[in-house]
């Protein structure tokens, strides 16, 4: 693909886009999210974010659209449906649809083999080995998996203060955070998360909380050990199925990486003795711009592409 190039990076919280010439970046916005392509409703919700961020920026003809969507990589049938919804759209010159961990992959690593980890809401590892076969933990979603995600630490973290509310388990800061972050009391919770069409990502709003508590709050501090625990062990796993050759370059991506040592330092001990660990070249978003422009990188067979 040649010319203005749109990449879009729908995450279950937020969806992202950026309007590039030539590799520039001339034009960015932001809006909501979508609980993921393979919810019941998930190519509506989708197509809706997505079109938010498209009117936003997008010039008025001949673009191509590059998408790395939530839930695209276990409900690709969706994928291909949101893709041919997309191609529709006026100026859409072409449309190259994919996961998001597939483009936090592309933009972490430049397209070369390694292993990354995209954690945000959600959380998935991808591996792609030299001969471009690609491997793919967790990321089923919140009910399923994303263990160690945003959406897996905030729910542990209003499950801890339900517990403390009740007596069940000593008391814990968890308790008066869901008041400040929410502005509910615990008892509240049910019927309020209930309410919430993407309850994974009200979920994953606590877990700063539950992040800034761990230095103090011995609740907290074990919870945010066993999300980082659980994610080394994704990042494991990848590296053993994939069959790359150790130590294997290892880069980590999301938003949840901003969470700190509390998370980051119970990860690294378990995956540093099979990672060599990088800086993320670029973002998920990045990722998304090079695969609308590059056909030629190991991800190719992961990309349904609409001309």
């Amino acid at each position: 693909m040649t010319g203005d190039v749109l990449a879009i990076d729908l995450g279950k919280t937020g969806c992202r886009g950026s309007l590039r010439s030539d590799g520039r970046q001339r034009r960015f916005a932001e809006g909501a999210g979508a609980p993921g392509v393979a919810a019941a409703t998930g190519v509506d919700t989708a197509e809706r974010a997505i079109r938010a961020v498209v009117e936003q920026i997008a010039p008025a003809t001949d673009f191509a659209l590059s998408v790395g969507a939530a839930g695209a990589a276990s409900a690709p049938e969706a994928a291909a449906r949101l893709a041919r919804r997309l191609a529709g759209l006026a100026g859409v010159r072409a449309v190259a649809m994919t996961s998001d961990a597939v483009t936090a992959h592309a933009g972490a690593l430049g397209g070369a083999p390694g292993v990354v980890l995209a954690a945000g809401t959600g959380a998935v590892v991808t591996a792609v080995d030299d001969a471009g076969c690609f491997t793919r933990v967790d990321g089923w979603g919140p009910l399923l998996g994303d263990e160690g995600s945003g959406g897996w630490i905030g729910l542990e973290g209003l499950r801890a203060a339900l517990r403390a509310h009740d007596g069940r388990a000593p008391g814990t800061a968890l308790v008066e955070a869901v008041g400040s972050r929410y502005d509910i009391g615990p008892g509240d919770l049910p019927r309020f998360l209930g309410q919430q069409e993407n309850s994974a990502s009200t979920a994953a709003r606590f877990a700063p909380d539950v992040a800034a508590a761990a230095p103090t709050d011995a609740t907290a501090a074990a919870i945010m050990t066993a999300a980082g625990r659980a994610l080394g062990r994704s990042v494991l796993a990848a590296v053993e199925r994939s069959g790359l050759r150790r130590p294997v370059p290892c880069a980590l991506t999301g938003g949840l990486i901003n969470l700190g040592a509390t998370l980051l330092d119970p990860l690294d001990r378990v995956i540093a003795h099979a990672t060599d660990r990088r800086t993320p070249l670029g973002s998920s978003i990045d990722g998304a711009a090079l695969l609308a422009v590059d056909t030629s990188t190991a991800l190719e067979t992961l990309i349904t592409r609409i001309r």
